[in-house]
């Protein structure tokens, strides 16, 4: 029993040391505009948007990272050890869901993320006609993108719109669609595409002007007439062009 005691004693330091070295490790932290942990920063476009990372707990100089999603940001020098600023400059909408990550360079594991939540509403106005003939078909869009997302609802001359079999209704992030098969005189009217957000509206209006169906030519038979004439007209030229050369070649020998 005496010889176990004796062999566990050597071990018990460099184990100690190990827990130095891991404890030591994990007291280095970053932080990201005050805050040690990931997290959604609200804001709008246009104005400027500034992050600071701040290396804590270290007693030595650390280099810093920055990345805008997966590419890296390049830092100029003096902005890249135990504290590193980097500026948004103008905020726009394809920012909004954008992750920005200041790292330590030594071990990329020490990290907090920033995702930029950019609100903006949809881009939605003004107005446009559409002549279509009758039983043809026809698509009415809307521009839908906004953030947070907005309502959206299509009326039909200040109604709330009635969908019928012929009406389909397409909507993505992008965009807001009505489709009209086989469009019929009961069609015309104006229909307007409401967006609700943040309790307003932003609307745009689309006026259907629906027509009789134009009569189909026969195009092929046109085509068909106007080879033949052409022919014919060819021939007649050719006949005439014979009955003038004989002509003036019996003329020439009576003189003779």
């Amino acid at each position: 029993m005496a010889q176990r005691s004796s062999l566990a004693v050597p071990y018990e330091v460099p184990l100690l040391a190990v827990c130095l070295l891991v404890c030591g490790a994990t007291g280095l932290e970053l932080s990201v505009n005050n805050h040690n942990a990931d997290f959604s920063l609200l804001t709008s476009p246009g104005p400027a948007v500034s992050l600071s990372c701040l290396v804590q707990n270290s007693s030595k100089a650390e280099e810093l990272l920055w990345y805008r999603g997966d590419g890296k940001v390049d830092l100029k020098d003096g902005n890249k050890v135990n504290i590193s600023n980097i500026c948004i400059s103008p905020v726009t909408e394809s920012d909004n869901g954008v992750t920005f990550t200041c790292m330590l360079a030594r071990d990329k594991s020490v990290q907090v993320s920033v995702i930029l939540d950019v609100q903006f509403p949809p881009h939605v106005a003004g107005e446009e006609s559409f002549h279509v003939e009758e039983d043809k078909d026809v698509t009415l869009s809307c521009n839908s993108k906004s953030n947070p997302q907005a309502h959206a609802a299509w009326y039909k001359n200040n109604t709330i719109l009635t969908l019928q079999d012929r009406y389909q209704l397409h909507q993505t992030s992008e965009v807001f669609q009505l489709s009209i098969k086989n469009v019929q005189m009961s069609d015309n009217g104006t229909y307007t595409c409401v967006m609700s957000y943040l309790f307003r509206e932003w609307r745009k209006e689309f006026h259907l002007i629906v027509e009789d169906t134009q009569p189909i030519f026969p195009t092929e038979a046109i085509i068909a007439a106007a080879v033949v004439v052409s022919l014919t007209i060819l021939f007649g030229i050719v006949a005439q062009r014979d009955k003038l050369f004989k002509c003036f070649k019996t003329s020439s020998e009576t003189a003779l």
